[in-house]
């Protein structure tokens, strides 16, 4: 009779996605003297595979590459989901939580053409593909002349797209090439200080049942505790500013010694409007830090500058 699996990790089924996902495997394999085929990996469609030709503004945000999964372990099918935390909901379904996250890939993002080496280089009127609402306004601040087309899909699907001429260049996540091995691709980087990246960026997280005492012990040894602190406050200030896929917010921790230092954004759909603040404290308290600073921002900003954004 076959062995129940060890733990079931539920995941979406694209090349990064199993990429993650199977990582995860690997590093618990070896935290408990498993074999990795004792650990099992179930491919969940999601919403957010599925609708492939709308901006993810219009038709849910965030939430969409994550709602199946999430429905999976409520239903107990899987033990643990395996998410690239950039693009979680910023609050989580009762009952679950996300307490432990890989460490941190590179956070910046990757400038990719075929036909020019930098943003700079491209010609009046480019277009410039992105499916991003920070990206968009971020490019359109630095280059108010280009023409954003729509850009969605997973790494290859963009860079078939890029191939074929929908756009003459966009933007990828530098930790997603390179967990694929697809730096060569990459034409150049952008300054994360110029262009922030979104809040979580590069790092993957775990999700479970917050009452699942034996996943949530099972789970602990992956948590790396740096990376888990600037993850939570920008999680924290995406969740004071209520973002979604339909808010321009971008964000930058880093960690010196026991202070946590914390820089966020938010711009305009055109970027012709971007307020910037940043925000210290304990590593403690990293939460309140995301808070305060979305506080600072929304301050600064006025009551009437997140009305700009799509509802």
């Amino acid at each position: 009779m076959q062995s129940s699996p060890f733990l079931r990790i539920g995941t979406r089924g694209s090349m990064l996605a199993l990429y993650q996902a199977r990582l995860v495997q690997r590093l618990l394999s070896e935290a408990h003297g498993v074999p990795p085929e004792s650990i099992e990996i179930r491919t969940i469609t999601t919403s957010g595979d599925r609708l492939t030709d709308v901006p993810l503004s219009e038709v849910g945000g965030k939430g969409l590459f994550s709602r199946e999964i999430e429905a999976a372990l409520a239903a107990g099918e899987v033990d643990l989901g395996v998410h690239s935390s950039k693009d979680m909901a910023t609050t989580l379904p009762d009952g679950m939580v996300m307490p432990v996250f890989l460490e941190r890939e590179d956070i910046r993002d990757a400038f990719l053409s075929l036909t020019v080496k930098s943003l700079d280089e491209l010609p009046q009127g480019a277009r410039f593909g992105s499916s991003s609402l920070r990206r968009a306004s971020q490019m359109l601040r630095a280059r108010p002349d280009l023409q954003i087309v729509p850009f969605r899909g997973n790494i290859d699907t963009r860079l078939r797209k890029l191939a074929e001429g929908v756009a003459d260049a966009t933007q990828l996540a530098v930790a997603g090439l390179n967990r694929l091995g697809r730096q060569s691709e990459i034409t150049a980087y952008f300054d994360p200080e110029l262009f922030l990246p979104a809040p979580a960026q590069g790092a993957i997280g775990i999700e479970i049942m917050a009452n699942d005492a034996r996943t949530v012990e099972l789970v602990a040894p992956l948590n790396h505790a740096a990376t888990n602190i600037t993850v939570t406050a920008e999680r924290g200030l995406l969740r004071e500013l209520d973002g979604s896929c339909r808010t321009a917010i971008g964000a930058r921790s880093r960690i010196d010694g026991g202070t946590l230092h914390l820089k966020g954004e938010i711009l305009s759909p055109d970027g012709a409007i971007s307020i910037d603040a940043s925000h210290s404290g304990l590593l403690a308290s990293a939460n309140d830090i995301g808070h305060e600073l979305g506080r600072i921002l929304r301050d600064k900003a006025g009551s009437d500058f997140l009305k700009l954004f799509p509802a």
